[in-house]
């Protein structure tokens, strides 16, 4: 009896532990499903997105840059902007609105970083897919992406992006009265942006034949009603799905052991921009190179003025020492682009050099946080 009393006690915990552990493993994998069937969910809506975008720009008569920097960017940054609206009005406390400044610094961070880098890496495989090794084994590494004009085009974005940035985060570090009403100006500078976009001829008689829209896919000149619904419609699932995808990181995040705050900093802004992202894959995979990277310098104007500007009017607006980093992460990450930029000399395989940024953060974010 007595040994059977003894051995009651080591079965109890197992038995307990058991259903427990079954439990956490069933929850995970539903988790990780969920996790998977947003980024599937949300690659398809962005399939259909810039399809209907294109057409879009087409019926607006706006250039084909614009498309990428004005139209798609704006389309799939407004559900962010909207969520960092919500944190900064409706925050109980400064540390939950201070969610909304986390996420004003983490879009461009990955934007500038790892939605640069996956492009670039599209980039080097698309072009060993059709044109194989070359004779010196470079895989095509070297051919720089477009002529003068197009490397102008896109330095023009980044130097609009770099002052308003490095005032962005200088902000971040001092105190005063009136830095709510700076929050203005942001809303301005993106108005500006805007308009000279909207107005540009860079791309002027560079028009192009358009894939027919997928609600109207027997149709030549789909109706405009349809070209608005299908992008309206979307944006809704891209909505949903990002907002989804983001909440299945944060809580697959403490079960591989990462913290809240890792968890935050780290993938949440990957999760955030997976729709420009998305977008950029597709379009390289359809040739539209100029377009892909203008979607991402487009996101990274929005993601530098509006979510600041909500910011600087609802919160302090007081950089800690992971947002700073993230700051400086992204500065070092724009001019290192800037600058290949500017010498005509932005390849695949530099333009994959940017994620590097985005790993460099993440090294850094370890002794910031512990």
């Amino acid at each position: 009896m007595s040994r059977g009393r003894g051995r009651t006690p080591g079965l109890l915990p197992r038995t307990a532990e058991g259903p427990a552990v079954r439990e956490g493993l069933a929850v995970g994998v539903i988790h990780f499903v969920l996790l998977i069937v947003c980024a599937v969910a949300i690659y398809l809506s962005c399939e259909w997105f810039v399809n209907a975008v294109e057409w879009l720009g087409q019926r607006l008569d706006v250039g084909k840059m614009a498309v990428g920097t004005i139209l798609a960017a704006f389309g799939t940054a407004l559900p962010e902007s909207v969520v960092t609206l919500v944190a900064v009005t409706t925050g109980a406390d400064e540390e939950a609105k201070n969610i909304g400044v986390g996420a004003a610094m983490g879009g461009p961070l990955a934007l500038s970083t790892v939605a640069y880098g996956v492009t670039g890496g599209m980039l080097l495989l698309k072009r060993r897919r059709e044109r194989g090794p070359e004779p010196d084994g470079s895989g095509g590494r070297a051919a720089a992406l477009g002529d003068a004009k197009d490397m102008r085009r896109l330095a023009k974005d980044q130097k609009w992006f770099l002052p308003i940035f490095v005032v962005k985060v200088a902000l971040g570090l001092v105190a005063f009265a009136f830095k709510p009403v700076l929050g203005a100006l942001f809303f301005a500078a993106y108005a500006v942006y805007f308009w000279r976009e909207i107005r540009s001829d860079d791309d002027a008689g560079e028009a192009e034949e358009l894939e027919p829209l997928k609600l109207r896919p027997k149709s030549a000149s789909p109706e405009t009603w349809a070209v608005v619904a299908q992008t309206l419609a979307t944006l809704a699932v891209i909505f949903l799905a990002s907002q989804l995808f983001v909440r299945q990181l944060d809580a697959i995040g403490p079960m591989l052991g990462l913290s809240s705050a890792v968890t935050a900093l780290l993938l949440s802004p990957i999760a955030t921009e997976l729709p420009e992202i998305m977008n950029a894959i597709i379009w390289v995979r359809q040739g539209k190179t100029q377009l892909a990277l203008a979607n991402i310098s487009g996101a990274m104007m929005i993601q530098a003025t509006v979510p600041s500007g909500l910011g600087l009017i609802f919160t302090s607006w007081k950089f800690d020492g992971a947002l700073l980093w993230a700051g400086l992460i992204t500065l070092a990450a724009i001019v290192y682009l800037l600058l290949t930029m500017r010498a005509h000399r932005l390849t695949p395989g530099r333009l994959t050099v940017a994620a590097l940024f985005y790993v460099v953060f993440g090294l850094g974010l370890v002794p910031i946080l512990v």
